[in-house]
């Protein structure tokens, strides 16, 4: 019997705990994601987990908002057609199970799920046609960084990253999330005229022209968008807002690289992390950043991400190691997440931030810094898989 992948979106954490208990009584099946918001952009975490489990099925509840999850349904199969849905709700009335259906469901369970209702459903899943969900999205992909602590390196990471796609002719756009160190523009020797904040107030007419026509335009070929540069609170610029705008970013660009700072329990940090491909998480080998980075795990498994989607990324790595600093293996077993990549230290990261502008706009002064960086960007967007810290060393 194949290994039956089931996905979940439910804001109730009842709901999910109810698919955990019952699921447990289906041979060989499990839970792959679960997602907390029922929302229009629930398509895009959606393809993501494809990717990662080709034929799993996606289980719905409609009990928080019917007619927001049938759309997210309507949404979710529009992008894979083939997707094996489960609508569930409370009452079953002949209008919401229409609509769902309508929608593209594939079934209809009444809550409280009853075991042998939810393990035919599961056993029709099985039989489904799954071929077609195993090719790759088209949709962008969203890469997000956080820093275990301040210093890190970050907004460097960040910057780089996106300044190496943007080479590869990938269209990119970078989002700065840190309303108060704004760091990006400041990296870029860039002062925006336009902020989030207009982008929330355009975000019902946004279209590619009105963006680009507004956001600053890196040398390199990125697109910039931040904060305000005064120290404003977010204010008009929401989490349903960075949904929204992440939505209508994945449909046009082919990269969004974003700097959430350190501030991992910020809920714009908090949403884009949940519709990332990956998530950095930057440190250091000393312990504060360490023990940091263990909770800051814990929380995003907490919010819906799985250990796939989180990488540690080791800034300023040597193997070399003081007293006060841990070596690969200690910060793997502390953290029971391999270490995903290390970058070493170089002058030439302090000399490209004074002089604003990324370390890879000048390969030959970065030098070796160059070439692992652009290895790590290999490893990270699917190309070479077999180095895990600098140098190929463990």
């Amino acid at each position: 019997m194949p290994n039956l992948v089931l996905l979940v979106a439910s804001s109730d954490e009842h709901f999910r705990e109810m698919v955990r208990d019952t699921i447990l009584n289906v041979p060989n099946a499990r839970i792959g994601a679960e997602y907390q918001e029922v929302a229009a952009n629930l398509y895009i975490r959606v393809l993501q987990d494809l990717e990662r489990n080709p034929g799993a099925g996606l289980m719905v509840d409609l009990s928080g908002d019917a007619e927001g999850a049938i759309k997210a349904i309507e949404k979710v199969k529009q992008a894979a057609p083939d997707l094996f849905v489960i609508a569930s709700n409370f009452h079953a009335d002949a209008d919401t199970v229409i609509s769902c259906m309508r929608a593209g469901a594939n079934e209809f369970l009444l809550q409280p799920l009853k075991r042998t209702e939810f393990r035919d459903a599961m056993s029709r899943l099985e039989r489904a046609p799954r071929a077609a969900l195993a090719t790759e999205s088209k949709l962008g992909k969203v890469y997000t960084f956080i820093g275990t602590k301040g210093g890190v390196g970050t907004t460097t990471m960040a910057v780089n990253f996106a300044g190496v796609l943007a080479q590869r002719k990938l269209s990119t756009v970078v989002i700065d999330l840190d309303w108060i160190g704004n760091d990006v523009a400041m990296q870029l020797g860039a002062s925006p005229q336009y902020t989030l904040m207009e982008v929330a107030e355009n975000l019902h007419k946004m279209d590619q022209a009105l963006f680009e026509g507004f956001v600053t335009r890196d040398p390199l070929g990125f697109f910039l968008v931040g904060p305000p540069d005064a120290l404003e609170q977010q204010g008009g610029f929401s989490e349903h807002s960075l949904r929204e705008f992440a939505t209508f970013l994945v449909e046009k660009y082919d990269a969004i690289v974003i700097d959430g700072g350190k501030a991992i329990s910020n809920e714009l940090v908090a949403a884009a992390a949940q519709v990332s491909a990956a998530v950095f998480l930057v440190m250091d080998q000393e312990f504060p950043a360490i023990r940091n980075a263990q909770r800051y795990i814990t929380h995003l498994m907490r919010m819906g991400c799985n250990q796939d989607q989180i990488k540690v990324l080791v800034n300023r790595y040597t193997k070399k190691t003081t007293a006060l600093q841990a070596t690969v293996e200690q910060i793997q077993h502390t953290l029971n997440q391999p270490v995903f990549y290390g970058i070493p230290p170089s002058p030439a990261v302090i000399a490209s931030i004074n002089k604003g502008r990324p370390f890879v706009a000048n390969r030959e002064q970065a030098g070796e810094l160059d070439r692992i960086f652009r290895a790590f960007v290999d490893k990270a967007t699917g190309g070479k898989k077999d180095t895990a810290v600098a140098g190929g060393s463990r």
